[in-house]
């Protein structure tokens, strides 16, 4: 009888046992994995964001600081963890979810001798991400997909619009410059580019306003114009998402623009030109 037989079972029984909690959610043990997972990952990404307030730095500053480490140790056993009990290790290590629960961990271990490697702290907010694979949110990746779709078949028109207002940004800019000129703020045309992007997208920090009448006036009608802009994208890619749900749903669709193929006996697609090469 193999001596190391038994010892070698029972380890791979645990490694099992572990994997079972680890990467499997369906058990009651693993969804109670999940749900710690999910409120550690939350509350660590809450005390990052509370961290960067100076004034609760300044009062809370240690208490932060041994809750953060806290964080970094549960989320390194939990790494080491997945390593040890993955099925195909490099697989989880080069995998997304391998490579950003590695960068988790990391910076903060590098802080301690590398102060400039705190900027890298970002990178457990990154954390965020494994919600979607405890949530199963994969289960949205058709409407997703969808969406990608719709803007691949906009990109034309999005293309058009967006060439259209930087056109509309260079002339208002360049006239706001020359009629209200540095006395009033609009010191050189990227500035006054500046005012108009502010403008035309209707947010209006105020930190530049025109002064003069004639000014006031190109400043109204950029405001005009920025409303109106506001709903063209939105329909083009409306009108497109609407025309990929629909080819979609009616099971027929052109793989060269994934626009409708049209009735069972077109031969050709009344977008792109070419001959339908559909799915059904």
């Amino acid at each position: 009888m193999c001596k190391g037989c038994g010892t070698l079972g029972y380890q791979d029984n645990i490694k099992e046992k572990i994997y079972d909690v680890i990467f499997e959610s369906e058990t009651p043990v693993g969804k109670a994995f999940d749900i710690l997972l999910i409120l550690t990952i939350i509350f660590n990404s809450a005390l990052m964001i509370f961290e960067s307030v100076e004034s609760v730095r300044e009062s809370y500053g240690f208490l932060i600081t041994s809750l953060g480490w806290f964080f970094i140790f549960i989320f390194t056993i939990e790494y080491l963890l997945r390593v040890y009990v993955a099925h195909g290790r490099m697989s989880y290590i080069f995998s997304f979810f391998g490579i950003i629960d590695l960068l988790a961990i990391l910076p903060a271990f590098f802080v301690t001798f590398l102060p400039q490697a705190r900027l890298l702290v970002i990178f457990r907010i990154f954390r965020l991400l494994r919600l979607f694979s405890i949530l199963k949110m994969g289960r949205y990746i058709e409407e997703s997909s969808q969406l990608m779709r719709a803007l691949k078949a906009s990109r034309a028109k999005i293309t058009v619009f967006l060439f259209t207002i930087l056109f509309i940004i260079v002339i208002v800019g360049s006239m706001m410059y020359v009629i209200e000129g540095p006395e009033n703020g609009f010191v050189s045309i990227p500035e006054s580019m500046y005012w108009a992007i502010v403008t035309v997208s209707t947010v209006g920090y105020g930190d530049i306003s025109p002064q003069t009448s004639v000014g006031k006036f190109v400043s109204g009608v950029l405001m005009i114009i920025g409303y109106s802009i506001i709903a063209v994208p939105t329909g083009i890619i409306s009108n497109e998402l609407a025309h990929t749900t629909k080819n979609l749903v009616g099971g027929k669709q052109c793989r060269h623009c994934n626009w409708q193929a049209g009735s069972l006996d077109d031969k050709f697609c009344p977008k792109c030109g070419k001959e339908i090469n559909i799915e059904t």
